[in-house]
Parts: structure tokens; C-alpha cells; sequence
């Protein structure tokens, strides 16, 4: 049986993270990754641009966090966000800073960041093994090896960074929740996170396709404001999706308990006076045309017959005809354009599974197990999960981090 110091189960981030720093102790190391790459979704992450961190402050980082952020606290101090540029500009990977402080590749190549990885892991000597985990065997003081599809890799340490449920293509498909359990941790439900939202609306549908740009999407929980921010979304077949929509996603995590709505306000940048001025300019301007023909100006063409619809204005009425009452209603519809929301894509269409191994359960200064002596875990495989911005990746990276610096090194 061959046996390493640490056993890594995973090579996406935070494995791939942990195991080069694990071995940049001198640290033998073994990773298992089935799939024939390293870091595969990682190369897909950020729609293949990959947001590395975010240039922030350790306490803005924790404030990201709609979870337990205050287990990360000793981490993120111990690996902040400007460690990870260092890092990985140490790698010769230059970066970028862009709005909403993202910090992407320069490049805007996920593999950039996938492949300084995997060459950082053959540099320092990790040996990389396409085989999957099937069991962590404990000992009287411990984990004692971890098994196979090809037999028993005895170790002292092994750390569970297989990811959560989210992108299952990408070989995330819950294993690391079924070690974890098996050697008595708990698992906080799993449930999709940073995902697009399904709506009972038809006019959804009939606007599929649509986006909207400088727009401001409010998400509210039993009618208590969760959620506010101005950005980009899109119409789709189920409901909406898009940045706006993803980040809201995030702030709504009791379906099945709470209810919630969307509101959009299609003209942000005006307040209702102004808007009704302009919609009176405009109503002016194309004072002999029907109704329905009067908003090329003010909304997208797919947008104009719900507009038109849910206003309760007649399409055919003459726009010289339109009363105060009626403008007022569409005034209103402009800053105020409803979404039901009757719940949230599938976990495999999300960005981030929320839920995980319980955080109680784990040391948050070491990440290893409460429950068993040398099991550590890092990444999406906790029960941690953060807003859209390159968050995410920090808490892989930060919770790698720690569990690199804390594995033991004695003899086996």
C-alpha cells in the first residue's frame, strides 16, 4: 500500500490550492481527481473568465457571507484576497481588477488560473491520481487511509475538497457528503445558490431572450426587502436569470417557508415626476398614433406589448387620449415591473450548492474535523457559500489555505 502524509480528495480550487501548498511543506502528497484535467469547472467558472477573488477587506469579505461567515474569520485574515493575487501573479499569472472590485486574469482565460495550478502541483511533486474516493478508513488515532477504486492509499491526513452539487458534469456530484457522513459528520441540506429563478408569469416567456440593462432589481422576502442592486438581467423560458437575478438567488434561502417577488425598476436613473414628464413628452410627440405605438422610446420592442397589457391603457386608445390616472399607472409599472417567484432553478444549474458538512463540526482555525483527527475539509464542500464577485473562489482558497498550513507531518 502506498502511503503519502496527506490524501487530497479533489482537484478543483480548493483541492488543487491545498495540495500545492501542502507539498510547498515538503509535505508527500497524493491528489485524487477522476476527471482527466485538473480544476476542471474552475476552467469554466465566470463563463470561462474565471473571478479569481475580490480586491476586498477581510471584514467586507465576512459582510459577503449570508451564512455562518463568522467561521472564515481566521482564515480570510490568514489568506486574504490580496495573498491570493500575490499568489497566483507569483505564478506569473497577471491580473486585473475590474468594476464591483472582480479580480479576473488578465488574459480573461479560466485556464490560466486552472493550469498554474496543475503546473504548481507537478513542480512541487504532488502525485495526481485519476481515481475516485470511495471510503476514508479511520484508525485508533485517526484517518489511516483512504480508499479507492485501485485499493487503500494509507495516510495521516486526508481532506475532502470535492465541492458541492453545482455544475454535476464537471464531477461534482455530492461524494464528499456521503465521506463526510460516513464517518459521522452532519450534512446541512443541500440547496441551489447564485441560481436563476423560475416565475409563474407568462409574460416571462413571452419576453424569453430579453435583457435589461441599468436596471434596478429589488428581491423581498413576506414583503421585507432582502435584496437591492443595479445591474443586468434576462427574460428566459422559466422565469429570469442574468447577474441581478443570480445575486438576489443568494438572499433567498427558506423556500418552501417564505415567499418572495421581484420588483424592477425599468428607469432607475428618474424618479416618478421626471418619468411622468418624459412619458408626456413622449405621449406629445406621437400624439396621433395608438397607444401601443408610444413607448419605442422608452422600452424594448419585446417589452412594449406587456407593458402596454398590464398598464390596463387600451392599445388602440390615441395617445392625445391617455388620462393622468392611466400615466400614473404606467409611471408606476415602469418603477415598479412585478416577478412572482415560485422558486429556484435546479442545484445543477447553480453557480454554488448553499449547505454542506456543519461548520460546528469542523475547527475553523485549522479546518480540521471535530469528529475525527486528521480529516480537514475545504471548499464548497462546507457548508458555506457567499454573494456573486469572486467570493466564492476566496472562501475555496482561503479554506485551502489553512488546511495546507494545519495538516500533521509526523511519520505514518
Amino acid at each position: 500500500m502506498s502511503t503519502y502524509d496527506a490524501v487530497i480528495i479533489g482537484g478543483g480550487a480548493a483541492g488543487s490550492m491545498c495540495a500545492a501548498l501542502a507539498a510547498g511543506r515538503g509535505l508527500s502528497v497524493a491528489l485524487l481527481e477522476p476527471n482527466r484535467e485538473l480544476g476542471r469547472k474552475l476552467r469554466i467558472t465566470g463563463k470561462g473568465r474565471c473571478n479569481v477573488t475580490n480586491d476586498c477587506t477581510p471584514r467586507e469579505f465576512i459582510e459577503a457571507i449570508p451564512g455562518d461567515g463568522r467561521f472564515l474569520q481566521s482564515a480570510i485574515h490568514r489568506f486574504a484576497p490580496q495573498d491570493v493575487m500575490a499568489f497566483f501573479e507569483g505564478l506569473g499569472v497577471p491580473l486585473k481588477t475590474e468594476r464591483g472590485r472582480r479580480v479576473f486574469p488578465a488574459s480573461d482565460r479560466a485556464g490560466d488560473i486552472a493550469g498554474a495550478l496543475a503546473r504548481e502541483c507537478g513542480r512541487l511533486g504532488v502525485k495526481v491520481l485519476r481515481q475516485r474516493a470511495l471510503e476514508i478508513e479511520p484508525g485508533p488515532e485517526g484517518v489511516r487511509a483512504v480508499r479507492t477504486e485501485d485499493g487503500s492509499l494509507g495516510c495521516r491526513s486526508a481532506v475532502i475538497c470535492t465541492g458541492g452539487l453545482s455544475y454535476p458534469g464537471t464531477g461534482s456530484t455530492g461524494d464528499g457528503y456521503k465521506l463526510a457522513a460516513a464517518l459521522g459528520h452532519t450534512i446541512t441540506p443541500t440547496r441551489p445558490s447564485l441560481v436563476p429563478l423560475e416565475s409563474p408569469d407568462e409574460y416571462c416567456r413571452e419576453m424569453q431572450g430579453f435583457s435589461l440593462r441599468n436596471v434596478t432589481l429589488s428581491a423581498y422576502e413576506d414583503d421585507r426587502l432582502i435584496y437591492r442592486e443595479l445591474g443586468e438581467m434576462l427574460f428566459t423560458h422559466f422565469g429570469v436569470s442574468g447577474p441581478l437575478v443570480l445575486s438576489a438567488s443568494a438572499h433567498m434561502r427558506r423556500f418552501g417557508e417564505a415567499k418572495y417577488r421581484l420588483s424592477i425598476d425599468l428607469k432607475p436613473g428618474l424618479d416618478e415626476k421626471k418619468l411622468d414628464a418624459r412619458l408626456l413628452r413622449d405621449l406629445d410627440k406621437y400624439k396621433n398614433r395608438e397607444f401601443a405605438n408610444c413607448l419605442n422610446d422608452l422600452a424594448g420592442r419585446a417589452m412594449i406589448p406587456v407593458l402596454v397589457r398590464l398598464s390596463g391603457i387600451p392599445p388602440e386608445e390615441r395617445a392625445n387620449s391617455v388620462t393622468r390616472e392611466q400615466r400614473a399607472r404606467l409611471v408606476r409599472l415602469f418603477k415598479d415591473f412585478p416577478v412572482a417567484v415560485s422558486g429556484p432553478r435546479p442545484v445543477a444549474e447553480a453557480i454554488v450548492t448553499a449547505g454542506g458538512v456543519s461548520t460546528g463540526e469542523v475547527n475553523p482555525r485549522s479546518m480540521e474535523s471535530k469528529l475525527v483527527p486528521g480529516l480537514y475539509f475545504a471548499g464548497e464542500v462546507l457548508d458555506l457559500d457567499a454573494y456573486t464577485g469572486g467570493y466564492n473562489l476566496q472562501i475555496a482558497w482561503s479554506t485551502a489555505y489553512v488546511a495546507a498550513k494545519s495538516l500533521k507531518t509526523e511519520e505514518i
